[in-house]
């Protein structure tokens, strides 16, 4: 069975997240090596899931499908279709969205 990310639908207190696309090249015109890349800490959210609750409090998704946010460098989940990696993240692996 092959899968769309179309079809991903994140559980409760999850986000779908796609990834920046890495840097291969510096500011000032050098390439960089494949193992010398950082994975991007950045990315578009793709869906949101339903809210969750902590200790009793309803917590709801703090970003809207289409928001650029940034995330926790060790946060989430990958999961790869087609050659690209997305990334599964808890609520709270979120940082800041950029505006």
């Amino acid at each position: 069975m092959k899968l769309k990310v179309s079809q991903l639908k994140p559980l409760a207190g999850y986000i779908l997240v796609e990834p920046a696309k890495q840097e291969t090249k510096t500011k000032s015109g050098i390439y960089l090596p494949e193992d010398a890349e950082d994975k991007p800490q950045h990315g578009k959210v793709l869906a949101c899931g339903a809210a969750t609750h902590v200790d009793g409090v309803k917590v709801s998704c703090p970003v809207k499908k289409g928001d650029q946010v940034i995330y926790k460098k060790w946060g989430g989940n990958d999961v790869k279709l087609d050659e690209v990696e997305y990334q599964f993240l808890k609520f709270d692996d979120v940082l800041a969205v950029i505006k």
